[in-house]
């Protein structure tokens, strides 16, 4: 894959926006997958209390992220993409500053994990899938326009993200569920506050 031109027509843009854009997007990046942990609690303080596959689905939104986290960077590791801001020639200076040599580019971290929270908490919650998923495509995108990755990386990572995280939460739905229901059912009162008051069936 070489997505090299359309890397410099997005960092090319990026140097030419104004510098509130340029600022906004910086932020963005760097903690914008905060709102993501936001959702996460938002979600499961929801769903304590109501139905154990609902509290399931609010649990595993995290816990898959975490595990498609772990595979990406498997697949960083063994791909060892360079990335496009010391390897493309001719593109406009990175916003940001190029992240050091073998912190690969190959598939993006940022995406992938913005893919598998995005579709966790759409899951859990599909209200919310307005929300969650253009945030995870401006995720993204910020990672190109602030020169950190190629597009290649971005859309294989949200692709990745989103589709092992939909595979996960499917596989692992119902064996959750049996655990919310077991542990809303213990007594254990750290386990009442978590899982909240509500049905075991």
């Amino acid at each position: 894959m070489d997505s090299s031109d359309l890397y410099r027509h997005i960092t090319d843009f990026a140097r030419s926006a104004p510098p509130w854009v340029q600022a906004g997007f910086e932020v963005f990046t760097e903690y914008g997958l905060l709102l993501f942990a936001v959702l996460y609690v938002a979600v499961w303080w929801r769903a304590r209390g109501r139905a154990p596959r609902a509290l399931a689905l609010a649990v595993l939104a995290p816990l898959v992220t975490a595990l498609v986290y772990v595979v990406s960077e498997l697949v960083k590791s063994t791909v060892e993409e360079e990335r496009p801001c010391r390897a493309v020639a001719g593109a406009a200076a990175a916003l940001l500053p190029c992240p050091p040599y073998g912190d690969w580019s190959f598939p993006s971290n940022h995406s992938a994990i913005a893919g598998a929270a995005a579709v966790g908490v759409a899951l859990a919650l599909p209200r919310l899938a307005w929300l969650t998923l253009p945030v995870a495509v401006l995720m993204a995108y910020s990672r190109v326009f602030v020169g950190a990755h190629y597009p290649h990386d971005v859309a294989m990572g949200l692709l990745l993200g989103a589709c092992l995280g939909t595979l996960a939460v499917l596989l692992l739905a119902a064996p959750m569920t049996r655990l919310t229901t077991a542990v809303r059912g213990s007594g254990n009162p750290p386990a009442a506050w978590f899982t909240g008051p509500g049905p075991t069936r």
